[in-house]
């Protein structure tokens, strides 16, 4: 079992600094094992689709049950890991990942995949709230640059795991056991690890001084990202649905909830935070979107040139995570020249820079912007954490990883709803432009509201029926009707369909694969030859615009970045008039009261 170091030794002293290198090397492999989970199951997806018959809306739920766990997980387990334990902590994310692989494997039907996402985002929480402060408390010198080396696991799983599944043939089974490679390497290593003691609880910082780092408008942001995502995965309405400032805050119930917690948080601890702080949670969100909110339209961006080279499109996911695993390996010379804040805005501005040349670049020139953009992402979510070990050790596991929790939850709740916002508006003006009549015909006639302003969007309806009768035609062209019903791949599509066309709003009734298909015919889905190269068309105009209309929107995410840009330049200018960016040392406090 994990073993912790004594109390009353400083971080990176006695016991822990002879055994940190192992302590190092299990965290690395954690958070490989961590990235490897979360690529397989985004790679298996489809296999699982054909295998169990999945809805397109289930496949969004299995994925997303990986995603609110981690969330969550990340945020309640820094409010008790130094009761608990590090090395506890590590064993209960060992048997999350475990137990994870073993009932993705012998899954036998979608609440099988459901409940291994689960404990899957569970491992991923649990492990990320676990090897930050560890690591920060293991060298305490050397925070920014150990984290950022760390968090090269991230990227590195990522290409261990996706180039042997993207380029060799194996069933879906064999994929998912690969998860177990990392997990028994990292499993074995923490056979031997010592766990540091907290550097706040070494210090003596009270658990109530923790709590009042991020104080109550910290707890108000993070307590209001929890209650969002459990709206989102309870499926209840928000508190409004009028186009307000109130349509951004959850049901009732939940309302409630993050106002009680909040007052509650106030009155024990009388602090409303940093002010530092609280600015790096709200940048935070526009970090975590410019990172992880449009990777998958640079990979749609990017089809068809990576295909002029002969190379799947998949592959460039793969290549701006190498960028990143290898310079994260080489933060310590750049960190040491421009210290966390200059590394930070020079990564916002090459970020900025490399998005704004995405919504111009065509063809290959594609892949240098897309590498500028790689580039600049490359220490964000690292070095932010290294930001926060420095500047507020005091909060010790809770304000590193909040700062995490908030980012993920971040771009979903509040990020994807501003890209969505200008991804509609944007295709609405640009089919209009193209062709009058298909606008007409294709977007939804009623106008909707949001936070963001007022907007009309496709009829994602008349949109999945152009795909549908594509895809259920090139599957039935020239095939045998016979042998045609035994195919798996013809019963996925055709249950797609029957949901997309058929099936009316709040029918849960269980059709068989026959009822089904007749009732296809009967919708007219089935389209003849002549009919099909109308509907291409269709397809063919929707797939231009989508595709123009993202490269546009990457010139409006530039902003983003910018705007991260100011406010780094803002801090570096205050610590300039305060004689110099200095990282606090709680050692060196302690030592000298």
């Amino acid at each position: 079992m994990a073993k912790v170091a004594e109390p009353g030794k400083s971080p990176g002293e006695g016991a822990v600094a002879a055994h940190r290198s192992v302590l190092f090397v299990a965290c690395f492999a954690a958070l490989v094992a961590t990235s490897f989970a979360f690529i397989i199951r985004i790679l298996c997806m489809d296999a699982w689709q054909v295998g169990f018959g999945l809805s397109e809306t289930q496949k969004g739920e299995i994925f997303g049950a990986g995603m609110w766990p981690f969330g969550l997980s990340i945020v309640l387990f820094s409010l008790v890991i130094d009761k608990i334990g590090y090395g506890k902590s590590m064993i209960f994310a060992f048997a999350c990942h475990a137990l994870s692989a073993l009932l993705l494997i012998t899954a036998k039907d979608y609440w099988w995949l459901y409940a291994g996402s689960i404990l899957n985002g569970l491992a991923a929480g649990t492990v990320e709230a676990v090897i930050n402060p560890a690591i920060a408390s293991a060298y305490p010198k050397q925070k920014t640059k150990m984290l950022t080396i760390l968090h090269a696991g991230w990227p590195a799983g990522m290409v261990f795991a996706g180039i042997p599944i993207l380029l060799i043939d194996m069933t879906w089974q064999v994929k998912v056991a690969i998860i177990f490679i990392p997990v028994v390497i990292y499993g074995l290593l923490l056979l031997k690890a010592k766990f540091p003691v907290s550097e706040r609880v070494v210090a003596g910082v009270s658990y109530r001084e923790m709590l009042a780092e991020p104080g109550a408008i910290g707890c108000l942001i993070v307590v209001y990202m929890i209650c969002m995502e459990l709206n989102r995965v309870f499926r209840l309405e928000n508190l409004t649905q009028n186009g307000s400032i109130t349509d951004l805050l959850p049901s009732l119930p939940f309302t409630i909830a993050i106002v009680v917690i909040t007052l509650a948080y106030f009155a024990y601890t009388r602090s409303l935070g940093r002010p530092m702080y609280i600015l790096l949670l709200f940048v935070m969100i526009l970090l975590a979107t410019t990172e992880l909110g449009i990777d998958s339209w640079v990979s749609d961006l990017m089809k068809k040139p990576m295909g002029e080279l002969g190379l799947p499109g998949g592959l460039l996911l793969v290549y701006m995570q190498i960028i990143m695993m290898v310079l994260r390996f080489c933060i310590g010379p750049i960190e040491r020249a421009l210290k966390p804040l200059g590394v930070l805005f020079s990564c916002a501005v090459l970020a900025a820079i490399g998005l704004f040349f995405l919504s111009q670049a065509a063809g290959v020139t594609i892949l240098i912007a897309a590498t500028v953009y790689g580039i600049g992402k490359t220490f964000f979510w690292p070095v932010t954490l290294g930001l926060c070990a420095e500047r507020f050790p005091r909060g010790g596991a809770l304000t590193l990883n909040a700062v995490s929790g908030c980012g993920m939850l971040g771009v979903g709740i509040l990020g994807s709803q501003l890209l969505g916002y200008w991804q509609d508006t944007n295709i609405d003006r640009k089919l209009l432009a193209s062709n009058k009549e298909a606008h007409a015909r294709l977007m939804a006639g009623e106008e909707k509201r949001s936070v963001f302003g007022h907007y009309k969007s496709l009829d994602q309806r008349k949109v999945n029926e152009i795909s549908d009768k594509l895809a259920l035609f090139a599957k039935r062209e020239g095939a045998d009707e016979a042998k045609l019903t035994q195919d798996p791949m013809y019963q996925t599509l055709v249950r797609n369909a029957y949901d997309h066309l058929v099936r009316k709003a709040g029918d849960v009734e269980e059709k068989s694969f026959d009822a089904m298909n007749k009732a296809l015919a009967d919708a007219g889905a089935f389209i003849t030859k002549d009919e099909q190269a109308v509907v291409a068309k269709d397809q063919a105009l929707l797939d231009e615009v989508i595709t123009n209309s993202k490269r546009s929107v990457m010139g409006r995410v530039a902003t983003l970045p910018a705007i991260m840009a100011a406010c780094y330049l803002g801090l570096i200018l205050y610590f300039m008039s305060k004689g110099g960016y200095k990282a606090i040392d709680l050692m060196a406090e302690k030592g000298g009261h």
